[in-house]
């Protein structure tokens, strides 16, 4: 739809492949730092189903799953070469996405890069600490003479040790895609990604969860971070292949027609371990459980959009109507998870040095435990109509509704020739927004309601007078805030608070029926979100650009288990999150082309375990320093990049302790033609 941001009534961010080249970024992880409101929970594990690193957004998890407005999930966290942008919407949205891939707190829509009509191309070597390569190359350009058929081809061949003593990632992707403009009402476009990686599993240590912890702060942990828990011959593989084709069709100046399909196959095939601590009387034996999976996935997405802006009478009205498909299919051959060890951490536990592929092989082989052979698959179809109808030229309203079908043909067992958990859910999805430019094109004040959903599955439940079918989970967010683009482009904010509130949620209770009790799952569970975000960009003086957020985030669960009720999830990561980059470039004289860049990225304290059984486990804050300095000549570009100069321990989290990098340099060379 074509929405200017000034006219939007929705908070979102971008971050730029400019911004991620000043910045010397090969990991898509650190990138979201640019966004307000959003932190990495996870990285990401390639396990099955949901390998993609996992963040808090506006307090609820979510993952990158959508590729140019579709859905692309993959088991292993994307790559950043053929990336033109990575855009952060803010609150549920499921009026115009649905509830397939989208968390509450918003959604992650990677748009990648297009063929060009002009020849040019970039190829860049990256280097740096704990054996870190990475060679991209990015050519582009005209396949015909007269421009109507269009080339681009990105590569990144990448690998990534570590500073623990084992472990490794590295991996291949390439990226081929067509552009085909026949006429002026016609744009044919084709794409596809092929990817493939090797990795060992990233360390997350597991919290009890069960009963009182005994440590409360990674420090009272005796655990040694630096060593890595797992063998560099504990791998897995992560192949992801996407398929996209999409065709524009401009019937004349007021209607287009935006047809795509997208075909994803993807797998997770080898080694995953859980490192954990499951004692009952302390936090310093360890077991290290692990399985051999064989996972395989495919989805393919159709989605066909009509976009009309015209006029009725004086009222301009920009409309969206479409139709959404969504076939999700799963299937999964995993051996047990079986535990293969179990470790002392407070000492130099010989035992440790045992863990690889062969004793993990032979745990499997001993164990007695089934193998997980079954088929999974869902369907979804969707029907929405967005409309943003200018009811004066400086005041917009937009009104949106989506249908969803939700089709779950359950799990087929292969051992049992059994199919189970069938169902099907209706949503609706509605979306109210204003927006009201106090200085046209300058000053704009907005406010929107918005409504995500998620479907739920049914339950058995213990008596047969108590129905197990549920309805979808719902969240509802009332945003207002202020937008400003000023001073020529040279100053941008995007300022919000934000109230979500989420219902039908599943807990447990206690009915008795004939003088007999049952523990039964009940839909009345709530929850709340509440925050701020604020994103400035800023270019005082040509060379100079600024980029500044910070957000806070207030989650409880307000009528849950009693466990954790009015408690603050540990999905909702730190309350206060703040992240600067500002970088300058000479732009006259003897030293033009000459670059210093400074960043920070702070955190407050995150308690990533939160429960009346357990207690708290609470991470430390951190403020993070990183650096740049680079240098362009003619075709010629040189960065170095210092991240964490302070040399920093810091952890993320979800119920998990994972250590962070330390302090890492990187070095740069490029070649643009």
């Amino acid at each position: 739809m074509p929405l200017k941001n000034m006219e939007n009534a929705q908070s979102y961010a971008v971050v730029t492949k400019e911004l991620l080249k000043s910045q010397v970024n090969t990991n898509y992880d650190d990138a979201l730092a640019n966004v307000s409101g959003i932190d990495k929970l996870w990285s990401a594990t390639g396990r099955p189903g949901d390998g993609v690193s996992y963040y808090t957004l506006r307090g609820f998890s979510t993952q990158a799953a959508m590729i140019n407005g579709v859905v692309g999930i993959s088991s292993t966290s994307p790559d950043s070469a053929n990336l033109e942008t990575i855009e952060v919407i803010k609150g549920p949205s499921g009026s115009l996405y649905g509830g397939a891939a989208v968390g509450f707190g918003g959604l992650i829509n990677n748009i990648t890069k297009k063929p060009l009509d002009t020849v040019g191309g970039r190829v860049n070597y990256i280097f740096g600490s704990f054996a870190q390569h990475r060679l991209t190359a990015d050519i582009y350009g005209p396949l015909t003479a007269d421009k109507k058929l269009l080339g681009r081809i990105n590569t990144a061949l990448s690998h990534t040790g570590t500073y623990q003593d084992a472990g490794f990632n590295k991996s291949v992707f390439i990226t081929p895609s067509l552009t085909y403009k026949p006429n002026e009402k016609l744009d044919i476009q084709l794409d596809v990604e092929l990817y493939q990686n090797k990795a060992t599993n990233p360390l997350m240590v597991f919290l009890n969860r069960s009963r009182q912890l005994f440590a409360r702060i990674p420090e009272a942990l005796q655990f040694d971070f630096d060593k890595s828990y797992t063998a560099n011959d504990v791998t897995f593989k992560n192949p992801t292949t996407n398929l996209r084709g999409n065709v524009v069709y401009r019937f004349n100046e007021r209607w287009t027609s935006n047809t795509t399909v997208n075909w994803n196959n993807r797998k997770a095939d080898g080694y995953f371990q859980y490192v954990m601590y499951l004692q009952n009387s302390n936090d310093t034996l360890i077991n290290r459980y692990a399985c051999k999976q064989n996972y395989a996935a495919k989805n393919i997405n159709a989605q066909q959009n009509f976009i009309g802006d015209f006029h009725i009478g004086e009222l301009r009205n920009r409309l969206l109507v479409g139709l959404d498909y969504l076939y999700q299919q799963t299937e999964t051959h995993n051996s047990p998870y079986v535990l293969v060890d179990q470790i002392n951490t407070a000492i130099d536990d010989p035992d440790y040095y045992k863990f690889n592929a062969g004793t993990i092989d032979a745990a499997i082989s001993a164990s007695t435990a089934a193998k997980t052979n079954n088929r999974g698959r869902n369907q979804v179809l969707g029907a929405y109509v967005s409309n943003v109808l200018d009811l004066t030229s400086q005041l917009h309203l937009n009104l949106a509704l989506r249908m969803d079908y939700f089709d779950n043909k359950g799990t087929y067992n292969f051992d049992k020739d059994t199919t189970t958990g069938t169902y099907h859910q209706t949503a609706f999805s509605p979306r109210f927004g204003l927006v009201y430019e106090a200085v046209k094109g300058q000053v704009s004040l907005f406010a929107n309601y918005q409504n995500g959903f998620k479907n739920v599955s049914p339950v058995v439940q213990p008596h047969p007078s108590i129905s197990g079918d549920f309805k979808p989970q719902q969240a509802k967010q009332w945003e207002a805030g202020v937008k400003l683009d000023l001073l020529n482009n040279k100053l941008g904010l995007t300022a919000s608070y934000y109230d979500i509130s989420v219902d039908n949620m599943l807990r447990p209770d206690i009915v008795t029926i004939d003088g007999q009790t049952y523990n039964i799952s009940v839909q009345d569970g709530t929850r709340l979100s509440r925050g701020v975000d604020f994103d400035v960009t800023l270019a005082p003086i040509q060379g100079l650009n600024l980029i500044m957020n910070y957000s806070y985030n207030n989650s409880k669960m307000t009528k849950a288990d009693k466990n954790v009720n009015n408690l603050r999830p540990t999905e909702a990561g730190p309350k206060h999150l703040s992240n600067i980059w500002a970088n300058y470039s000479l732009q006259q004289g003897k030293l033009k082309g000459l670059g210093f860049g400074i960043g920070m990225n702070y955190a407050s304290e995150n308690v990533i375990t939160n429960s009346v059984a357990t207690g708290t486990f609470t991470l430390p804050s951190y403020t993070l320093l990183n650096a740049s300095l680079s240098y362009g000549f003619k075709h010629f570009e040189f960065a170095f990049k210092a991240n964490n100069l302070g040399n920093q321990t810091y952890f993320k989290g979800w119920t998990t302790v994972n250590p962070q990098m330390p302090r890492n340099i990187l070095g740069s060379f490029a070649y643009q033609f």
